[in-house]
């Protein structure tokens, strides 16, 4: 791409778009779609659509973004990084568009906006995406899920724990990636929910896919993506696996140490290679700094090896960490990265890839876009980066920034129901026992197993035990593994009280909403929150979801608990120890616009395959 083609389009788009025509049309611009993937402009108003048509490609259907003023036409349009010159199979995955969809394309049964909620939207797509997916708010596909099990005659695992993706929630958070990141290319990180649909809509949404194994890559490729699309964000890989992914087509790999670049030259020597460095990941939850990462002083002696076994090194990635809560984190990583790409020209390379790892979150992601994109534009200015620049003068697309976001994709966009199977009060105090036995109760005099991790406000933990332990079908095992492996904490929430649905998605948990004046005495007792704990279905000890909740004392065995934000690191790791059958999960696109959209993406997603 050259500098006068990029100057042309943006000629184009100043002549279509003068500031007072905006709302009076929509601006179309036509050019070579490699021009536009290398195209930033700022819109001149605070809300319009910029079409651009591909006139190279014309199977490529025409694209709409709506922009705002912070929210420029990205130039990375497309995922795609490097081909590989080994690939064997890189033509039959590229992922395409053709004018006439295949005889079996699964048209829609109706348009999400007319469609009702216990009613099939899309019946299935096969293979993986073998489960039809609905329309219909989170809330109103709980009722119909709920409202089809009858817990008293259901057949084993009839009442079986399952959750509920809103796929238009991932879909809104690519738009918000894109409004606050344009320069950075999001490539899902899949190890954090491999989900088969969250990777079709991501795929059609035009990201590009972080994998970390075989596995995982096989995943993406069988969905039609191209391998161009795909890094191997893994520093540390078997030889197998290695000539796999070089079978594969993989052509862009990490690495942190001098045997994984013999590893590679020995196995996939036109493979090209990025430099992962390590940063400062103690504002982190998962600091994964203690496994990965080459320190800045030995990148210089790595980048001379990799010279030495005539391996290409193209850029330069980190990871500030899982869960990071300090956006400033990402600045200093950014400074060192640019520090890294001048020992690289120091040592006879010109980088053109940036990878800005994970970390990103739902709640903390303005937070870190606001530090994390002036950072950029700091340290890889487009005077030195942009095509053309003078430090990618080598290069004919010039700098290419990505990132592998997981969990800020789909963290909210999964909640999970489970049924409370089995429910026991919990041990007399030592003081009570003489009227306990006056009054003929059975006396359990073992200590009790549970120490409150996180009391109320106000009261000391030594105070707070729980009267109740609720025992639920899924727990540890299944999908709350995110407790031990990501350091999560869930908050349970009424989704049934006595067999009548209370969920109410609005209110904080443990979601109780006040009671009216007109309660009787009987409903507020029911409702009256009491300390106890929640356990998961297995015979281990463990399998302690809560240590402390507190939840009304009205709930009974057969009564639901749902936990919201249950996307990230739940489905992935869960396993059937004890037989005990995976929690299933039921698809939306939700409502409104958003639905239709993410409803058409699918389905045109299908024609590429």
């Amino acid at each position: 791409m050259q500098r006068p083609a990029i100057a042309a389009a943006r000629s184009e788009f100043r002549t279509l778009c003068p500031a007072n025509q905006i709302g009076r049309r929509v601006p179309q611009i036509r050019i070579p779609s490699n021009t536009f993937a290398a195209l930033s402009i700022r819109p001149p108003s605070s809300s319009f659509s910029i079409r651009a048509t591909f006139v190279d490609r014309p199977s490529f259907t025409s694209c709409d973004w709506s922009t705002s003023p912070d929210c420029i036409v990205p130039y990375h349009y497309s995922p795609n990084l490097y081909e590989s010159r080994t690939a064997h199979n890189a033509s039959s995955s590229q992922m395409t568009r053709p004018d006439t969809p295949p005889a079996d394309y699964p048209s829609p049964l109706l348009r999400a906006s007319d469609a009702s909620a216990s009613r099939p939207l899309i019946k299935s797509f096969g293979g993986p995406c073998g489960k039809p997916v609905f329309a219909g708010s989170v809330d109103e596909q709980l009722k119909d899920v709920l409202n089809r099990i009858d817990i008293d005659e259901c057949e084993a695992n009839g009442e079986n724990a399952f959750f509920v993706a809103d796929l238009a929630e991932v879909y809104r958070q690519h738009i918000r990636w894109q409004r606050a990141l344009p320069r950075v290319i999001p490539f899902y990180a899949v190890k954090c929910n491999p989900d088969p649909y969250i990777l079709r809509l991501l795929a059609a949404l035009g990201t590009g896919f972080d994998c970390a194994s075989n596995g995982e890559i096989q995943n993406v490729l069988d969905l039609g993506v191209s391998p161009s699309r795909i890094i191997y964000a893994n520093p540390c890989k078997a030889a197998s696996f290695v000539r796999n992914a070089r079978d594969q087509g993989i052509s862009l790999t990490t690495f942190d140490n001098t045997d994984e670049l013999v590893k590679m030259k020995r196995f996939h020597p036109q493979c090209k290679l990025v430099v992962r460095i390590l940063t400062d990941d103690s504002k982190s939850v998962c600091q994964l700094g203690l496994k990965f990462g080459a320190p800045l002083d030995n990148v210089p002696r790595l980048l001379a090896k990799a010279r030495e076994l005539e391996l290409d090194v193209v850029g330069v990635s980190f990871h500030v960490g899982s869960g990071c809560y300090d956006p400033l984190a990402f600045k200093d990583a950014v400074h060192r990265a640019r520090q890294a790409f001048d020992m690289g020209a120091k040592a006879g390379y010109q980088f053109d890839l940036l990878d800005l790892g994970g970390g990103y979150a739902h709640d903390n992601f303005d937070r870190i876009a606001s530090v994390l994109g002036p950072a950029i534009d700091e340290y890889f200015p487009d005077r030195d980066f942009a095509p053309g620049g003078r430090l990618v003068d080598r290069t004919r697309h010039g700098l290419r920034i990505i990132a592998e976001p997981g969990r800020y994709y789909v963290q909210k966009a999964f909640v999970l129901a489970a049924n409370i199977i089995a429910r026991r009060e919990n041990h007399v105090d030592s003081e009570n026992i003489d009227e306990a036995v006056a009054a003929g109760d059975e006396i359990d005099e073992r200590p009790p197993p549970v120490t409150p991790a996180a009391p109320p406000p106000g009261e000391a933990a030594e105070d707070v035990k729980p009267a109740v332990m609720y025992y639920q079908n899924d727990g540890m095992y299944g999908a709350f593994n995110c407790i031990l492996f990501d350091h999560a904490t869930v908050h349970p929430k009424v989704l049934t009280m006595q067999q009548r649905y209370a969920y109410e998605p609005a209110v904080d948990p443990p979601g109780v909403a006040a009671l009216p004046h007109s309660a009787s005495e009987e409903e507020r007792q029911r409702w009256t929150l009491q300390p106890c704990s929640v356990w998961g279905p297995t015979c281990d000890s463990i399998d302690c979801v809560r240590s402390i909740a507190h939840l009304p004392k009205g709930l009974e065995v057969g009564d639901w608990l749902v936990y919201e934000e249950m996307g990230a690191y739940t489905i992935c790791a869960a396993s059937s120890f004890n037989g005990l059958r995976q929690s299933e999960v039921r698809y939306t696109v939700g409502w409104g616009p958003d639905a239709d959209r993410v409803q058409q993406l699918l389905l045109d997603s299908a024609q590429s395959i």
